[in-house]
């Protein structure tokens, strides 16, 4: 790695809102994510004139299936190469994979296969980008700034969904779709010159592996760890996780909530809000109250930089969280589910934050990729593939059974938090 692109320790010592390397990396990771809710959108809208909802919805969704299979594979490649290089890489190829889409829709028409198959791709992409956008934060910031970094970063996407649809909206309207995948390419396009400036840590080399070799570096002195098979280097990862005593239920827990959580807030708001006769304003307006509060918890984490006791109040807030999403399915009035959803938004994006810190800050140097990869597996590659699961108990059973069912793995998820001394007692670093 040239010294061009690594961190001197006075650069550390700024606060986060003032790093300029911070600052380039966040303005990077905002035009992205903004870019990433055109694209879905722009998605969808072809899949949609291509043929039926369900072909449509199909076509949204495949792009899980990769995530799912491949995500762990993706933490080996990250902690191999250095998430820096792996999200300049992953950037570059997801640009391409859009601008391909609207060059098909611009020469021909293609059908569902095509689009299904430019929605695979992103999604083989997105096995790598992922763990390695997830890592990325903890080699650019200082250890007592990984709280902020993660306020900072919450922000950014809640702002990339509240622009991204009108955006592609608007793309849509001026150009039709084949004008919303070039604007959703020239928005993560813009992202990579800013990201391309961003400095990373010096690995530490006191930091030890699972084998007792320094995870930092190997023995001869390089600055990356010796390369195994990708299973070995993967085993190697989960014994990390395995032998932490707050990695561990961390991870656990992170999984069940993320479980419980995404099918109720997705799909089942959808359905609930046809189920109330709400229509698709009165979504809106739940939607906006949950942004309102995840957007409130991470200016208030961005703001304060730090939260005292962070395990204990990670598993309180997850625990009133599931209360919440339970409670949503019984308040029969708009401006009532919006209330609900503000605090279940508050709740959410404070524990998001403090997990993802506690993850960075648990996880060693060399695991940041593979600790990463496991702990965002669920939300990113699994639980998407239980909507139709959910819908279907929806059908069945009715929208109150269903999100009393995933508030109870909420639940879990935070008295699992709580009852494990170690995660409970876990404090982020000063």
């Amino acid at each position: 790695m040239s010294t061009a692109l690594v961190r001197t320790a006075p650069d550390r010592e700024r606060a986060a809102h003032r790093d300029p390397d911070i600052l380039r990396w966040l303005g990077g990771y905002t035009s992205s994510a903004v870019g990433d809710s055109v694209y879905y959108l722009a998605l969808s809208w072809a899949a949609v004139q291509s043929g039926t909802p369900a072909q449509a919805g199909l076509v949204t969704a495949v792009s899980a299936v990769p995530r799912a299979l491949l995500m762990l594979g993706g933490g080996v490649v990250v902690d191999r190469y250095g998430p820096r290089r792996v999200v300049l890489g992953g950037t570059g190829v997801r640009c391409a994979l859009v601008l391909a889409a609207a060059a098909l829709l611009l020469l021909t028409s293609p059908g569902l296969w095509a689009l299904g198959a430019v929605a695979l791709l992103f999604g083989i992409v997105d096995a790598v980008f992922l763990p390695a956008a997830g890592a990325l934060p903890a080699r650019i910031a200082d250890r007592g700034q990984l709280t902020r970094v993660q306020g900072l970063r919450g922000l950014a996407t809640r702002l990339a969904t509240v622009v991204g649809g009108p955006l592609g909206g608007l793309g849509v309207a001026l150009g039709g779709t084949v004008g919303a995948f070039g604007l959703a390419a020239l928005l993560i396009g813009v992202s990579l010159p800013l990201l391309f400036g961003v400095r990373v840590r010096e690995l530490p080399p006191d930091d030890v592996r699972s084998d007792g070799t320094p995870s930092g570096r190997t023995p001869s002195g390089d600055l990356r760890p010796a390369r195994h098979g990708v299973l070995a280097e993967l085993r190697d990862g989960l014994r990390h996780i395995r032998h932490d005593r707050v990695l561990l239920p961390l991870v656990v827990s992170i999984a069940l909530g993320d479980l419980g959580f995404v099918g109720p807030m997705n799909l089942g708001l959808t359905l609930l809000a046809e189920e109330r006769g709400w229509g698709s304003s009165g979504m809106g307006l739940v939607l906006a109250g949950f942004g309102v509060g995840a957007g409130a918890a991470s200016l208030l984490l961005a703001w304060r930089g730090r939260v005292p006791r962070a395990g204990r109040v990670l598993a309180l807030g997850t625990i009133a969280g599931a209360a919440a999403i339970a409670a949503l399915a019984r308040v029969p009035s708009v401006a009532g589910a919006a209330a609900v959803a503000l605090c279940i938004g508050l709740l959410a994006g404070l524990g998001g934050a403090l997990s993802g810190a506690l993850v960075q800050a648990r996880a060693g140097a060399a695991y940041l990729g593979r600790v990463t990869a496991v702990s965002t597996l669920v939300g990113f590659g699994v639980a998407p593939l239980t909507f139709p699961l959910v819908g279907w108990s929806i059908g069945a059973w009715g929208t109150g059974p269903v999100f009393a069912a995933c508030a109870a793995l909420c639940t879990l998820s935070g008295a699992l938090a709580l009852a494990v001394r170690p995660l409970r007692r876990a404090e982020l670093p000063r």
